[in-house]
């Protein structure tokens, strides 16, 4: 297995379940995050935790497409799906869909050719830089969920 690809595979991976360098994972930070939660609004004009997850998981579909060899756009729906329904199962598979487009993503890098990682890849990005971009994504929106787990934990005072 070619180095270049196993790294990437691993940056993908830390960077959404955990022992990466900078802090918690995706994964770390949706830990214990109840549907009700996932759902609120707690900062204005801020998504919800939930719309991230959505958000999250239309990023990873994107880039798969791209492997896939689709010159692939995400239309608005795509990018920042509505939560459609509300309740504890449908947050279960809100996250579920998302940890296995994650596992799908690492596959996907580590079965890709190393030689094409430099080729723009469905877009004017290359491969490698798109695959960097995964887990800075990632990890843009765990700070982000982070900063909403705050925000509720104050609306409900218990800062």
């Amino acid at each position: 297995m070619p180095l270049d690809v196993e790294i990437l595979a691993d940056q993908i991976r830390r960077a959404f379940w955990g022992e990466s360098w900078h802090g918690p994972s995706v994964r770390e930070v949706l830990a214990g995050v109840s549907a009700e939660d996932a759902a609120a609004h707690p900062i204005a004009g801020a998504h919800s935790i939930w719309e991230i997850v959505l958000h999250m998981t239309g990023g990873y579909i994107l880039v798969l497409r791209r492997v896939r060899g689709e010159g692939a756009q995400l239309s608005p729906e795509e990018e920042w799906p509505p939560v459609r329904e509300f309740s504890s199962e449908a947050w279960r598979k809100s996250q579920h869909t998302l940890d296995q487009l994650n596992q799908q993503l690492q596959s996907a890098v580590r079965a890709f050719p190393t030689e094409r990682l430099s080729q723009e890849l469905g877009s004017e990005y290359a491969a490698y830089t798109q695959f960097c971009g995964a887990p800075q994504h990632d990890l843009y929106h765990a700070g982000q969920i982070v900063i909403l787990k705050k925000a509720l934990s104050v609306s409900r005072g218990a800062a």
